[in-house]
């Protein structure tokens, strides 16, 4: 299917992540000959480098504490035509001077992803307090407003916004300043796509499931494989191919919509409805063969 992408200039936000939802859409994006831009700040995480060989917690905190040497090592393999800004989006002036910078080198933004997210510790209505909900709003809400409207106040018309949620934005608890700060892009992303579709833009949201960026690791695997229907954890690869078909000139119709991409994981009672196919499989096997009883 041909995305018409070539020559497009992508902005993608926190793509430092080699094993990320960034930096996959940015390899697929320069696949498609597109121009892509993306901004990253380096953060600092405590990680213990013995648990880093694997997927974990330690290993996710270390992808992240590093800079982007990675991911532009793969970006240079296939493309020259790529720009990476470092730079905290949550800065008052970020917005203005990354789109300032953008221009000098590409021209105009066709393609806004707005994929950073902060993410705090003990997010719980009994542990949080004003500076960590602050934290997560400005990170996650603020910083992508500002960014949708410079991008509004300088696109060309058919530009597309393509924020990333999660699919259990609705309900989250155990993240609830986090599952919030989704759930008001969510509700940003049907507002805005009905101020700015008279303009040509669209704006959409991707919601993962649960996603392998090098943070799950195999106990917790097993905890959510039961509750995900298609029976495997997603892959950054599988964000990205719905994000760079949103960006498409196939979805030029689609705007204001949540995308859940996570198996069926966010599907009602998709847990229950499991135990019950399991709790039926094993009726059945014991029917088959009663020595299973003894």
């Amino acid at each position: 299917m041909e995305l018409n992408l070539k020559n497009k200039v992508v902005l993608i936000t926190g793509a430092h992540n080699p094993l990320g939802i960034g930096a996959a859409t940015a390899f697929k994006f320069v696949e498609e000959e597109a121009n892509v831009v993306i901004v990253y700040k380096r953060l600092s995480f405590k990680f213990n480098p013995e648990n880093t060989q694997e997927n974990g917690i330690d290993k996710y905190y270390k992808m992240l504490s590093e800079d982007i040497a990675t991911v532009e090592q793969r970006l240079q393999e296939i493309t020259k035509n790529y720009l990476i800004i470092e730079k905290d989006i949550t800065d008052k002036n970020a917005a203005n001077e990354i789109f300032n910078i953008i221009n000098e080198k590409f021209g105009s933004v066709d393609i806004l992803v707005n994929n950073a997210a902060t993410y705090i510790e003990n997010d719980t209505i009994f542990a949080i307090d004003k500076q960590r909900i602050d934290e997560t709003l400005n990170g996650n809400v603020n910083a992508a407003i500002l960014l949708i409207q410079e991008f509004v106040n300088r696109t060309k018309k058919g530009g597309r916004v393509i924020n990333i949620s999660t699919d259990n934005a609705q309900r989250m608890a155990g993240q609830i300043m986090y599952g919030a700060s989704k759930a008001t892009m969510e509700a940003l992303t049907r507002s805005i796509a009905v101020e700015v579709g008279k303009l040509g833009i669209t704006v959409n949201t991707v919601a993962p499931g649960p996603i392998q960026t090098g943070w799950i690791d195999k106990n917790l695997e097993q905890q959510v494989l039961p509750h995900i229907p298609l029976g495997k954890i997603g892959t950054p690869d599988n964000i990205a191919d719905a994000i760079l078909f949103l960006a498409s000139d196939r979805a030029e119709w689609i705007t204001g919509q949540v995308i859940k991409v996570d198996g069926g994981h966010s599907t009602p009672y998709c847990g229950w409805r499991f135990e019950v196919q399991t709790a039926y499989q094993q009726s059945d096997n014991e029917i088959d063969n009663p020595q299973k009883k003894q």
